[in-house]
């Protein structure tokens, strides 16, 4: 799942994860957490500017599927193209299949939720700066490279969820380690 910060991945994603027995989250910044921390010398603004990032998001992927033989749902706000396709161009290269899935919200909503989000609130002034790029992106290319778009604007994380099982039970029969 792709999305801007604040667009509700993370809640989407709990609340299916909560009612899938064969589902598991996977958030790829803890990757860059612990790249941080093996680079402290080394800092980036961004840790997916960091291209070992990108090349240890879909073996982790990958390892953990296999170690739990569960599908992924994978939850990163990815805004530039070229990283999202060498990322997705490894799980697929890992062997497993991918489905890109767009949690999309408007500009008002999203400025919204990251002001009265008290969980991330030592963000929200970076969150805020990251709007513009979202936008820019969504544009670009996010609709686009989406198997699905939700529009969270108006709805619930639940609904969401439920949107997104919709999908996933029309989409090719899942097997142990798909990745999403």
């Amino acid at each position: 799942m792709n999305g801007g910060f604040g667009s509700g991945k993370s809640s989407i994603a709990m609340e299916y994860v909560a009612a899938q027995r064969n589902w598991r989250l996977y958030d790829p910044s803890h990757v860059g957490i612990m790249l941080e921390g093996q680079f402290p010398d080394l800092l980036l603004d961004d840790f997916q500017d960091r291209p070992l990032w990108r090349r240890l998001v879909p073996i982790v992927a990958s390892e953990l599927a296999g170690d739990t033989g569960q599908d992924l749902l994978i939850v990163e706000t990815v805004l530039r193209q070229d990283y999202w396709r060498e990322i997705a161009d490894g799980i697929r290269a890992q062997g497993h299949s991918l489905h890109h899935v767009l949690i999309d919200v408007d500009a008002d909503a999203l400025e919204r939720r990251i002001a009265d989000d008290q969980d991330m609130a030592d963000f929200a002034v970076w969150r805020m700066q990251q709007i513009p790029d979202y936008f820019a992106a969504r544009t670009q290319w996010l609709i686009d490279a989406a198997d699905l778009r939700i529009d969270t604007t108006s709805v619930s994380p639940a609904q969401a969820a439920e949107r997104l099982a919709e999908a996933i039970a029309h989409w090719t029969t899942p097997t142990p380690g798909e990745i999403s």
